[in-house]
């Protein structure tokens, strides 16, 4: 079974990886809701509102701990 986790820095979603490739931190959670899909930053509006520089799947709601 994979396991996703989204970066809590970048919120970047990773398949079984213990470092996001995107922005390097170590710190990943598998606790998120929603995701948005960006393929081309610079013409997505919201890629651009919520500051996305790599095309990828990402985390819309980070969950508390």
């Amino acid at each position: 079974m994979v396991f996703m986790k989204a970066c809590t820095q970048c919120r970047l979603i990773v398949n079984e990886a213990s470092e996001c490739p995107n922005c390097h931190s170590q710190t990943l959670t598998e606790k998120f809701m929603g995701t948005l899909v960006v393929v081309d930053p610079e013409k997505s509006e919201i890629g651009k509102k919520l500051e996305i520089k790599v095309p990828g799947r990402y985390a819309i709601k980070l969950q508390q701990k």
